[in-house]
């Protein structure tokens, strides 16, 4: 796979998993807290992700903060992720 591909594919697959969990944590009738460690995983794999140069902090940040407008009720969304 090559580096643009790969770029392409970890940007998908962060906005697709940050997605489901906002989704889940507005329906969840645990709250945020039941979903803290799948959030806590996505937010090291973002910090790996850009770790290893495979996406910017301005792309994260966007990404997070894109999943945050759309679930305003999904409060994590909002931290940052480092």
């Amino acid at each position: 796979m090559n580096r643009p591909d790969r770029h392409d594919r970890i940007v998908r697959l962060l906005a697709v998993r940050l997605e489901a969990l906002a989704r889940v944590s507005e329906r969840s009738l645990g709250g945020a807290r039941s979903l803290e460690p799948d959030v806590l995983r996505a937010a090291v794999a973002t910090r790996h992700a850009i770790a290893l140069d495979l996406l910017s902090s301005e792309e994260a940040d966007e990404i997070w903060a894109e999943v945050a407008r759309r679930h305003p009720d999904a409060a994590w969304c909002r931290r940052r992720f480092d």
